[in-house]
């Protein structure tokens, strides 16, 4: 079992009163869960304390930490709110019953399985912390979810894949999406999972003994350049993000050149260019795949230079070059601002991320602050859409749809003429695009141009287009455009502008 001292850690520089509230925590906890087991026959605070360690790993600050060990104490024990008050604070009662909210999700049928779902994004909006944990507590339940019946493993492991794993991605918790997929992977498609396994297993190793050599030469090149770097290093690419490019593309295995990626780390900003430049002229780049994801960093806040090169022994190989703040970004997202917010590290939360602050109250009881009653404007688009999803939609199968379709499908990267980057859903037009930055721009738009050229408002807007609108006072939406959307939003801001314009008819 996963002892205190584990937990305590993984936190770079706990302070004093850091350590005692995990401890008196993790106590409390193992004392109100010592008669409960799980399916495995494990005690059942197990769980919480691998919860606990979970958020510790991806460093969440000691409350959190504290809240993550005792998130199913009102649910499960017969403790109450004002007990957990006394003990803990208000804080921590704000974030245990955020989770204890959210439900546990066992139990079948659509209705309160849509039910969880909206209050899962409502309390994504209130306080991102609680969402950290339920992502915890879901991980872990993944790890041991062999130990479930089998007729319950199926469905949840289909709504890791289609919910919880998304999520994840979209605020930039690659790790923790990743790891949520591929564990999910073998029980939604067993077939699949199981021949892709065998597809790869063979592949993976003639790639990764080629990639060492490469990344051999790679540091020879560098210390010849003098070009200082962290590390260099390769990872492997996700066997369900292999599966999803193989149904995207629709290709073999075999033509999918990430399977295997180098990485290389660098200290500087300007050290990734200078690395870039050098792989460039030493090896021979592919056309069209070189990729600033720096200077036009995704939505999710993912940074790096992305390019691919024939290494001259017939191989070829996907480089991605970052520096070591990258790296971290890229891999717990969201949840390292998180930590800056919990003011251990000192630094400054990035300016495109800013938002996070909203996610978080700003005092222990401030519930003004954490109840959703602002709808703060630099909160990003699609949680904010999904927030009024909860308000908004009554039919729980058109919400399940639309939530599928608009957020968790394929999705497509444009921008503004401003060079700001619009995240849309595959088979976007310029009309859902018009949406996305402002129902007022939606609303009186009267042309659009793609890359500089005049199109109509029909047109599917495809990765890296640049999209410009135009507007008149008079230009008024029409029926047409429900069909040209894609975005439940835009078809939703539509229907109430021509609904308007009736009745003031």
């Amino acid at each position: 079992m996963v002892t205190v001292d584990e937990i305590v850690n993984l936190i770079p520089s706990p302070e004093k009163t850091d350590i005692e509230l995990i401890k008196k925590a993790y106590i409390f906890a193992q004392e109100s869960h010592k008669s409960h087991s799980r399916f495995s026959g494990e005690p059942y605070f197990t769980h919480l304390a691998e919860t606990a360690k979970i958020l510790a790993s991806y460093g969440m600050g000691s409350t959190t930490i504290a809240a993550g060990l005792l998130h199913d104490t009102l649910e499960d024990v017969e403790i109450g709110p004002e007990k957990l008050e006394k003990e803990f604070g208000g804080e921590i009662l704000f974030l245990i019953e955020g989770v204890t909210k959210l439900g546990k999700l066992r139990y079948h049928g659509t209705d309160r399985h849509n039910e969880s779902l909206r209050k899962l994004f409502v309390a994504m909006s209130e306080d991102i912390r609680v969402l950290m944990i339920k992502l915890a507590d879901r991980l872990h339940n993944m790890r041991t979810l062999s130990y479930i019946p089998e007729e319950k493993q199926k469905r949840i492991a289909t709504e890791t894949l289609e919910i919880y794993a998304p999520i994840a991605y979209r605020l930039g918790i690659r790790k923790l999406s990743r790891e949520l997929e591929d564990l999910a992977f073998p029980f939604v498609f067993p077939e699949e999972w199981k021949k892709l396994q065998e597809l790869t297993k063979q592949k993976y190793e003639e790639d990764s003994e080629n990639l060492e050599k490469f990344l051999k030469s790679i540091k020879k090149v560098l210390a010849k350049e003098n070009i200082p770097f962290v590390r260099t290093e390769y990872r492997v690419k996700g066997l369900y993000s292999l599966y999803k490019k193989i149904q995207t593309k629709k290709k073999h295995p075999e033509e999918v050149h990430d399977i295997l990626a180098a990485r290389i780390l660098v200290k500087e900003i300007q050290d990734c260019y200078r690395v870039l430049g050098m792989i460039h002229a030493t090896w021979r780049p592919l056309p069209g795949r070189i990729k600033d994801y720096i200077a036009f960093p995704k939505p999710n806040g993912y940074q790096a230079l992305h390019t691919t090169v024939f290494t001259g022994d017939g191989n070829i190989v996907e480089v991605q070059i970052k520096t070591e703040e990258m790296y971290r970004d890229s891999e717990f997202g969201i949840a390292s601002h998180i930590a800056y917010k919990a003011g251990k590290s000192g630094k400054k939360i990035p300016e495109n991320l800013e938002w996070i602050e909203h996610l978080m109250p700003k005092h222990a009881i401030d519930h003004s602050a954490v109840q959703g009653k602002g709808k703060y404007e630099d909160v990003p688009g699609w949680i904010r859409e999904l927030v009024e999803h909860h308000t908004q939609e009554k039919d729980h199968e058109t919400f399940r749809e639309d939530l599928r379709k608009d957020f968790f499908e394929h999705r497509i990267f444009v921008f503004s003429p401003m060079g700001d980057v619009v995240d849309l859903p595959a088979e976007s037009t310029p009309v859902d695009f018009a949406y996305s930055i402002h129902s007022a721009i939606g609303n009186h738009m009267s042309g659009a141009k793609v890359n500089g050229k005049l199109v109509s408002l029909d047109t599917k807007l495809h990765n890296g287009d640049i999209v410009e609108i135009t507007t008149k006072s008079s230009a008024k939406p029409s029926t047409k455009w429900i069909e040209y959307a894609k975005t439940t939003m835009a078809k939703r801001h539509i229907r109430s502008a021509i609904q308007k314009s009736k009745r003031s008819q």
